[in-house]
This record gives C-alpha cells, structure tokens and sequence, in this order.
C-alpha cells in the first residue's frame, strides 16, 4: 500500500493495491506495521464503529479532548463519501485549514486522522458504509463538534451536492471561532506532546 501525508500535519491517505480476476476483488485495507512506520507508533484499537448513510447527509465536524483524544482509521465498505481532516488546533501552523480524501468502493483508499484533528465526511451515494478504527472508546464528556458549515472554514462539496442533512447535535454545533472562546480546542503543543508519549512507548518495545 502507498502511504501519504495530507497538506494538514498528522494526517494520512492509505491505497492499498486492489488486486482483481474473475472472482472479483481483494486487498489489504489496513497494515497495522505499514501505518505505525509511517506515523511512528500503532493505532491501539479500543473501539470499531459503522455508519450507512444516504446522499446528502453530512457528519461532523467532531473531535476529541487531548488526551486521550481519538484517532482515526476511515474507510468506506460502499458506496462512496468525501472524508475532511480540518485542523482544529490552536497554535498549529495549518490551524483551521482542511484537505479531503474521496473514500469508495472502488479504490477503497482510507485515511488516517492522529489525535486531535477533526473529522467530517459527506456522503456521496445512497448507502454510503463507512467503517472506522479508533484509539479510543466514545466519552460523551470528552467529544465535541464544530458545524462543518462554519464558512470561517470553508469546506467545499462537489458541484451539484444537495443541501447538507445535519444531525440536531452538528446544525447547532458551534463555529470554529466560538469552540476557540470556549475553550473546547486542542492546542497543538499538546497534541505534539501526547504523540510523542505513544511515540517512546513503540519505540522501548
């Protein structure tokens, strides 16, 4: 699989080789030793989560309290979703820039968030299953939003999407420069800082 890094810093897009014959398809979605080279310890699995979504609906912008924070493994199973990384954190050299992946079926290319990025996705078709690995179980109390509709931000959708579908929880989530007045963001000092323990750690083994 080919492995590169995203324009926002700690983030990864994952293309595995598809290989194809009469029987139909296989690959290697995810290589716990190819993504721990790369990012320089392993995703610790605690939790694996699904979504189906129909067209239109848009998820996100979530993220997590550092630490533990939450990172990320994203694939799509079928259909197809464009996934976003934004940079939420404060005091980052790329903070409140963004990149996207397109995630389907066909390529079944994956992305990587680290600890204390934010995470959205738009789905693209009808049935649009997104499968995720994450280095941490879900803590209400440590789980936050930012409306992927914050203009501040600017997310782009592929000409022709119709009208974003928001769950009540993302349509009132607060703009980015209001996450800032509350306090909610992850600083980049301390993301950096809590990479580098699980860094040590996969290094002493």
């Amino acid at each position: 699989m080919q492995i590169r890094e995203l324009s926002v810093p700690g983030s990864f897009e994952v293309t595995p080789v598809v290989r194809s014959d009469d029987r139909g398809r296989f690959l290697e979605w995810y290589r716990f030793d190819a993504l721990e080279e790369t990012v320089g310890h392993p995703l610790v699995l605690r939790q694996a989560n699904l979504s189906v979504s129909k067209r239109g609906v848009l998820r996100g912008i979530h993220f997590a309290d550092v630490p533990l924070g939450q990172a990320k493994y994203v694939t799509a199973a079928s259909g197809a979703v464009l996934d976003f990384v934004v940079d939420i954190r404060t005091g980052s050299p790329t903070f409140g820039e963004w990149d996207s992946v397109l995630l389907d079926a066909t390529d079944h290319r994956a992305i990587y968030l680290s600890e204390g990025l934010g995470h959205a996705f738009l789905a693209l078709t009808l049935d649009a299953t997104v499968s995720y690995l994450v280095s941490d179980i879900y803590r209400p109390g440590s789980e936050h939003g930012i409306t992927p509709l914050d203009p501040a931000i600017g997310l782009v959708f592929p000409e022709g999407t119709p009208e974003p579908i928001l769950s009540d929880k993302d349509a009132v989530a607060p703009t980015l420069a209001e996450a800032m007045e509350q306090g909610l963001l992850p600083s980049y000092e301390d993301c950096l800082a809590f990479t580098a323990t699980l860094d040590a750690v996969s290094g002493s083994r």
